[in-house]
């Protein structure tokens, strides 16, 4: 149903005369009553008035939508009336109202009042388009505006809609879901200014959403892949594909699609889960690091799994629930503490493997695995022998990988009557025993290395504890999922694995998850720092912004660092500092409180498995004021 089919010329008062918030319910009441819809004023004026005790339908930014659905009304419809000065409606922005639609929808039309609510308010945010609202010359015109709008929003969802697309794009980030999102959000709104054709898939730690089809892939002039991590390649065969790193496609966005619509791009061949493209000009540092990020991914699950699974019944046990003083004192306590346990021990195997399957596929998750197991054998077998950690994972995962790379470069060279067996037998075989050997003999010096970190942080007075928290926090919200973020909280975990697990809680805090205690504490604080912002500082924001920043209250405690990106994009410099800062503090007040956790993620959720939890919430809300404070104070005034 459109906007015009619940609009009449008997429900529109192009020049309105209230005086207060009163009266301008009154009239649009009077107005819609005149439509015909309402089978009883004041049952229908008593719905408005109850959702107006809720809170306010001024929107802002000169607009009010107030709304009801009640048994009153016959059918669904619209009152519009403009007040040229405007007039207080006690909007969010505290500013006046001019021009205002009143929804009346009745209680067996579903969310029609809903559906159109958000379809007004996305064509309202048009700021051009609400002026020639309000500048109508006749209600005749009014309508003409609206319909026009609304053949245009379809028009262009028909020209986008199904397969004419001419650019399609990958965005994709390891664990995070932040430059997903940005890449995401840059591509398209450049491709909107160049009047490209254009789509993104976004292909994050939760999955792909907005799936490009086959039909699109083959019709589309280029695919843009700016990825950080695997996706799925082999549908792009044999068609033109830019592949290159995600922050190109948030900081070379026009650039990636010039080239896209000039045609000067390679055609990508897929070769097994390779990528093989003469346009994917990447250096060893960003290979070993895609390869490092993509293996993270994956054994993340898995730590979290068994963190949740200690971490409940130890909690259990700490604290007497229900009569039971020591894990073992409940089979059921003591099976998911076993569990727990058994799966956490083998960590460092699994992480290794993954990082082979990143390098060399299926044949390097085996391979890669027996070496991560290799590097547990001295530590199991030898008494005061240190565990090499994640330490020795990430060196076994590479020796393994590269190992089975090699192997498939010497059986290059066998005759093709060989093939059958080259992934069954040649590569697992000789594999796992060159890499074996070379991670049992590096063991012992790895173990030596990771024990003197682990030491050195456990042992900390203080205040190096309050410099690392403050270091590991503010490294969080350095590039908000990057690679310098996921150092910080590739940290964190190689410290859980440790037994130090302060640092997560740090990282967590701070901004996305970097060291135990101070990582948690700076993934949490950037959108908590931005929402608080828009709430304390609300006329220096947009409307748009305003809502984007109430959304960040719910998605920091969920650790989910999403909604940051609107808010870089416009202000890359002072939004960057002032997580910095506020993600620095809280990972520091962490870090000096103890808040240690075994879960590298899960923000509030996760809160009652935190030790320390109400010192924690202090880091918590210190970080974020002081966020808030900074971008709040520096920030100029927003314009739509």
């Amino acid at each position: 149903m459109k906007i015009t089919d619940l609009l009449c010329l008997q429900g529109i008062d192009m020049n309105g005369e209230v005086a207060n918030k009163e009266e301008a319910i009154d009239h649009l009441v009077d107005l819609m009553v005149g439509t015909g819809n309402i089978s009883d004023k004041l049952a229908f004026k008593k719905g408005i008035l109850a959702r107006e005790a809720q809170s306010t339908t001024g929107i802002g930014e000169g607009i009010a939508i107030p709304h009801a659905q009640v048994a009153a009304v016959k059918k669904p419809g619209l009152a519009v009336m403009i007040v040229k000065d405007g007039v207080d409606y006690q909007s969010l922005d505290s500013q006046p109202a001019r021009l205002f639609f009143m929804i009346a929808a009745p209680v067996d039309g579903g969310n029609i009042h809903l559906e159109t609510l958000a379809r007004l308010s996305g064509m309202l945010m048009d700021n051009d388009f609400k002026e020639n609202l309000i500048n109508a010359s006749d209600a005749v015109e009014f309508l003409r505006l609206i319909d026009d709008k609304e053949n245009e929003i379809v028009k262009v969802k028909e020209e986008t809609d199904g397969t004419n697309y001419e650019v399609l794009a990958v965005t994709a980030c390891p664990t995070g879901i932040a430059h997903t999102f940005m890449a995401a959000e840059s591509l398209e709104a450049k491709a909107k200014e160049m009047n490209i054709l254009f789509k993104v898939e976004t292909n994050g730690a939760t999955g792909p959403k907005n799936v490009l089809t086959a039909e699109e892939i083959s019709k589309a002039r280029c695919i843009i892949v700016a990825a950080d991590k695997q996706v799925e390649m082999s549908r792009f065969d044999g068609r033109p594909v830019i592949i290159t790193k995600v922050a190109d496609g948030i900081n070379k966005a026009e650039e990636l699609l010039s080239q896209a619509i000039n045609g000067n791009v390679e055609i990508y061949h897929h070769q097994g889960d390779k990528v093989v493209s003469s346009s994917a000009n990447e250096g060893i540092w960003r290979k070993l690091y895609t390869q490092l990020t993509d293996a993270l991914s994956k054994i993340l699950p898995i730590i979290i799994g068994s963190g949740a699974l200690i971490s409940i019944a130890s909690l259990a046990a700490s604290y007497n629930l229900f009569g039971i003083k020591q894990i073992y004192d409940s089979i059921w306590l003591s099976n998911s503490y076993i569990l727990g346990i058994t799966v956490n021990g083998m960590i460092v195997a699994l992480f290794a493997g993954f990082i082979g399957q990143a390098i060399a596929s299926q044949q390097g998750f085996a391979v890669a695995l027996a070496g991560g197991a290799a590097m547990l054998l001295n530590n199991m077998y030898l008494q005061n022998m240190p565990s090499p950690g994640i330490l020795g994972a990430i060196i076994a995962g590479f020796i393994g990988g590269y190992v089975v790379i090699l192997l498939q470069k010497i059986c290059r060279k066998l005759p093709e009557c060989l093939d059958g067996i080259k992934p069954t037998v040649i590569y697992p075989i000789f594999g796992v025993m060159i890499t074996g050997v070379l991670s049992y003999l590096i063991s012992p010096y790895v173990g030596s290395l990771n024990q003197t970190i682990s030491v050195f942080i456990g042992s900390m007075d203080i205040v190096y504890k309050l410099i690392l928290g403050v270091i590991v926090g503010g490294i969080m919200s350095v590039d908000m999922g990057g690679p310098v973020n996921k150092i910080a909280y590739l940290f964190g975990i190689a410290q859980i694995v440790e037994g130090n697990f302060d640092v997560m809680a740090g990282v967590m805090v701070g901004g996305g998850g970097s060291s135990k205690d101070a990582v948690m504490a700076g993934g949490m604080v950037p959108p908590l720092a931005i929402a608080i912002s828009t709430t304390f500082f609300r006329n220096k924001f947009t409307l748009t912004e305003r809502k984007l920043g109430c959304q960040n209250y719910l998605k920091g405690l969920m650790f989910i660092s999403e909604g940051t990106i609107p808010f870089v994009q416009k202000d890359p410099c002072l939004v960057t500092l002032a997580c910095i800062v506020a993600s620095a503090v809280a990972g520091g007040f962490s870090m000096l409180y103890n808040c240690g956790i075994r879960i590298p993620h899960g923000g509030i959720f996760v809160l009652p498995l935190i030790a320390h939890p109400f010192r924690y919430i202090v880091a918590l809300l210190a970080g974020s004021l002081c966020g808030a404070v900074i971008y709040g104070f520096f920030k100029e005034i927003g314009e739509e």
